[in-house]
Protein backbone atom coordinates (compact mmCIF):
# COMPACT_ATOMS: atom_id res chain seq x y z
CA UNK A 1 0.00 0.00 0.00
CA UNK A 2 1.44 3.69 -0.91
CA UNK A 3 2.31 5.68 2.01
CA UNK A 4 -0.29 7.97 0.74
CA UNK A 5 -2.91 5.66 0.64
CA UNK A 6 -1.84 4.73 4.57
CA UNK A 7 -1.84 8.65 5.33
CA UNK A 8 -5.05 8.81 3.68
CA UNK A 9 -6.55 6.07 5.66
CA UNK A 10 -5.41 7.86 8.90
CA UNK A 11 -6.50 10.86 8.59
CA UNK A 12 -9.93 9.32 7.57
CA UNK A 13 -10.12 7.21 10.81
CA UNK A 14 -9.25 10.63 12.88
CA UNK A 15 -11.84 12.13 11.25
CA UNK A 16 -14.61 9.56 11.72
CA UNK A 17 -13.13 10.41 16.00
CA UNK A 18 -13.87 13.76 15.62
CA UNK A 19 -17.28 12.87 14.27
CA UNK A 20 -18.24 10.81 17.07
CA UNK A 21 -17.17 13.00 19.80
CA UNK A 22 -19.19 15.85 18.09
CA UNK A 23 -22.42 13.55 17.40
CA UNK A 24 -22.06 12.58 21.10
CA UNK A 25 -22.15 16.37 22.12
CA UNK A 26 -25.46 17.10 20.16
CA UNK A 27 -28.32 19.10 21.61
CA UNK A 28 -31.58 20.08 19.99
CA UNK A 29 -32.65 23.55 19.41
CA UNK A 30 -33.25 24.58 23.17
CA UNK A 31 -29.66 23.29 23.42
CA UNK A 32 -30.64 20.51 25.39
CA UNK A 33 -27.98 17.34 25.04
CA UNK A 34 -29.68 14.90 22.91
CA UNK A 35 -28.02 11.98 24.68
CA UNK A 36 -27.19 11.12 28.68
CA UNK A 37 -23.63 12.30 29.87
CA UNK A 38 -23.01 8.74 30.84
CA UNK A 39 -23.25 7.94 26.66
CA UNK A 40 -21.43 10.99 25.66
CA UNK A 41 -18.68 9.86 27.99
CA UNK A 42 -18.43 6.39 26.65
CA UNK A 43 -18.75 7.75 23.38
CA UNK A 44 -16.23 10.20 23.58
CA UNK A 45 -13.58 7.60 25.41
CA UNK A 46 -14.08 5.16 22.68
CA UNK A 47 -13.60 7.60 20.06
CA UNK A 48 -10.20 8.29 21.61
CA UNK A 49 -9.24 4.85 22.10
CA UNK A 50 -10.21 4.45 17.99
CA UNK A 51 -8.22 7.53 16.98
CA UNK A 52 -5.11 6.09 19.53
CA UNK A 53 -5.79 2.56 17.35
CA UNK A 54 -5.70 4.26 14.19
CA UNK A 55 -1.90 5.68 15.09
CA UNK A 56 -0.60 2.38 16.17
CA UNK A 57 -2.40 0.98 12.31
CA UNK A 58 -0.74 3.70 10.87
CA UNK A 59 3.29 3.06 12.33
CA UNK A 60 2.70 -0.51 11.88
CA UNK A 61 1.37 -0.13 7.85
CA UNK A 62 4.03 2.32 7.14
CA UNK A 63 7.39 0.72 8.85
CA UNK A 64 6.32 -2.80 7.36
CA UNK A 65 6.06 -0.37 3.65
CA UNK A 66 8.93 1.13 3.85
CA UNK A 67 11.14 -1.76 4.68
CA UNK A 68 9.78 -3.44 1.71
CA UNK A 69 10.42 -0.29 -0.60
CA UNK A 70 8.02 2.15 -0.28
CA UNK A 71 9.45 5.79 -0.81
CA UNK A 72 8.01 8.82 0.90
CA UNK A 73 6.48 11.85 -0.94
CA UNK A 74 8.99 13.88 -0.47
CA UNK A 75 11.18 10.90 -3.11
CA UNK A 76 14.08 10.85 -0.66
CA UNK A 77 14.66 7.06 -0.79
CA UNK A 78 15.69 5.62 3.27
CA UNK A 79 19.05 3.94 3.26
CA UNK A 80 17.60 0.83 5.09
CA UNK A 81 19.21 -1.88 6.82
CA UNK A 82 16.85 -4.77 6.11
CA UNK A 83 15.02 -5.95 2.97
CA UNK A 84 12.02 -8.39 3.73
CA UNK A 85 10.17 -9.53 0.42
CA UNK A 86 6.67 -8.63 1.07
CA UNK A 87 4.76 -7.21 3.82
CA UNK A 88 4.26 -10.53 6.15
CA UNK A 89 7.86 -11.25 5.88
CA UNK A 90 8.27 -7.40 7.25
CA UNK A 91 5.75 -8.04 10.23
CA UNK A 92 7.35 -10.94 11.03
CA UNK A 93 10.71 -9.66 11.26
CA UNK A 94 9.68 -6.81 13.53
CA UNK A 95 7.51 -9.34 15.99
CA UNK A 96 10.33 -11.04 16.03
CA UNK A 97 10.47 -14.02 18.84
CA UNK A 98 7.92 -11.72 20.82
CA UNK A 99 4.07 -12.99 20.53
CA UNK A 100 3.30 -9.37 18.90
CA UNK A 101 4.99 -6.17 18.54
CA UNK A 102 3.16 -3.41 20.75
CA UNK A 103 3.33 0.16 19.06
CA UNK A 104 2.25 1.74 21.90
CA UNK A 105 5.57 1.39 23.12
CA UNK A 106 6.94 4.15 21.32
CA UNK A 107 10.54 3.46 22.86
CA UNK A 108 10.53 0.30 21.15
CA UNK A 109 9.18 1.58 18.01
CA UNK A 110 12.27 3.96 17.71
CA UNK A 111 14.64 1.48 18.69
CA UNK A 112 13.30 -0.39 15.68
CA UNK A 113 13.29 2.39 13.42
CA UNK A 114 16.79 3.72 14.26
CA UNK A 115 18.16 -0.33 13.71
CA UNK A 116 15.93 -0.88 10.54
CA UNK A 117 17.14 2.41 8.63
CA UNK A 118 19.70 4.69 8.57
CA UNK A 119 18.84 7.82 11.22
CA UNK A 120 15.50 6.29 12.00
CA UNK A 121 14.42 8.43 8.52
CA UNK A 122 11.53 8.60 7.61
CA UNK A 123 10.47 8.00 10.95
CA UNK A 124 13.23 10.45 12.40
CA UNK A 125 13.16 12.84 13.57
CA UNK A 126 9.45 13.25 13.83
CA UNK A 127 8.94 11.43 16.38
CA UNK A 128 11.45 11.93 18.85
CA UNK A 129 10.23 16.15 18.48
CA UNK A 130 6.83 14.80 20.02
CA UNK A 131 8.39 12.15 22.30
CA UNK A 132 7.05 13.16 25.76
CA UNK A 133 3.23 13.85 24.06
CA UNK A 134 3.52 9.97 22.72
CA UNK A 135 3.97 8.90 26.38
CA UNK A 136 1.27 11.41 27.14
CA UNK A 137 -1.27 9.30 24.96
CA UNK A 138 0.06 6.29 25.77
CA UNK A 139 -0.71 6.86 29.55
CA UNK A 140 -4.62 7.94 28.20
CA UNK A 141 -5.28 4.46 26.37
CA UNK A 142 -4.20 3.02 29.19
CA UNK A 143 -6.71 5.01 30.60
CA UNK A 144 -9.40 4.34 28.44
CA UNK A 145 -8.45 0.54 28.85
CA UNK A 146 -8.61 -0.15 31.79
CA UNK A 147 -9.00 1.68 35.40
CA UNK A 148 -6.50 0.97 38.17
CA UNK A 149 -4.80 2.36 40.73
CA UNK A 150 -1.32 2.82 38.59
CA UNK A 151 -3.27 4.33 35.21
CA UNK A 152 -4.80 6.74 37.21
CA UNK A 153 -2.05 7.68 39.25
CA UNK A 154 -0.61 7.88 35.84
CA UNK A 155 -3.95 10.15 34.20
CA UNK A 156 -3.72 12.33 37.90
CA UNK A 157 0.03 13.43 37.16
CA UNK A 158 -0.79 14.14 33.81
CA UNK A 159 -3.61 16.22 33.97
CA UNK A 160 -1.29 18.44 36.74
CA UNK A 161 1.56 18.56 34.30
CA UNK A 162 -1.36 20.00 31.30
CA UNK A 163 -3.16 22.41 33.82
CA UNK A 164 -0.24 23.21 36.29
CA UNK A 165 -2.40 21.65 39.21
CA UNK A 166 -3.66 18.93 41.09
CA UNK A 167 -7.03 17.18 39.44
CA UNK A 168 -7.52 14.33 42.11
CA UNK A 169 -10.25 11.70 40.60
CA UNK A 170 -9.92 13.43 37.17
CA UNK A 171 -11.18 11.13 33.78
CA UNK A 172 -9.91 10.15 30.97
CA UNK A 173 -13.22 11.97 29.41
CA UNK A 174 -12.82 14.97 31.83
CA UNK A 175 -9.37 15.68 30.86
CA UNK A 176 -9.47 15.45 27.05
CA UNK A 177 -12.77 17.77 26.69
CA UNK A 178 -11.16 20.23 28.97
CA UNK A 179 -9.83 23.22 27.68
CA UNK A 180 -5.90 22.81 27.26
CA UNK A 181 -4.39 26.03 28.56
CA UNK A 182 -1.24 25.66 26.05
CA UNK A 183 -3.83 26.31 23.30
CA UNK A 184 -3.56 29.70 24.25
CA UNK A 185 -6.60 32.20 22.14
CA UNK A 186 -7.57 28.86 20.10
CA UNK A 187 -8.95 27.45 23.31
CA UNK A 188 -9.23 24.14 22.23
CA UNK A 189 -9.79 20.76 24.33
CA UNK A 190 -6.87 18.86 25.15
CA UNK A 191 -8.07 15.99 22.67
CA UNK A 192 -7.49 18.65 19.82
CA UNK A 193 -3.78 19.30 21.12
CA UNK A 194 -2.52 15.67 20.71
CA UNK A 195 -4.77 14.89 17.89
CA UNK A 196 -2.94 17.78 15.91
CA UNK A 197 0.15 16.63 16.85
CA UNK A 198 0.06 12.95 15.54
CA UNK A 199 -1.79 14.13 12.34
CA UNK A 200 0.78 16.49 11.99
CA UNK A 201 3.78 14.29 12.99
CA UNK A 202 1.69 11.36 10.33
CA UNK A 203 2.30 13.66 7.71
CA UNK A 204 6.02 14.48 8.31
CA UNK A 205 6.76 10.85 8.20
CA UNK A 206 4.77 9.87 5.17
CA UNK A 207 6.48 13.20 3.51
CA UNK A 208 9.88 12.38 4.67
Amino acid sequence: MALVQILTDFKSSVAQCDNLIANAHRTDAAGAPLLPVIDQRQITVAAFLNFFIAWESFLEATLADVMTGAVPTSGNIPVKFVAPPTIGAANEMIIGVMRYFDYANHSNVRKIVRMYFQTGYPFEPHMGAIFSDLDDLRTMRNASAHISTPTQAALEALATRIFGQPRPGITLYQLITAIDPRSGQAREPVFITYKNKLRVTAELIAAG
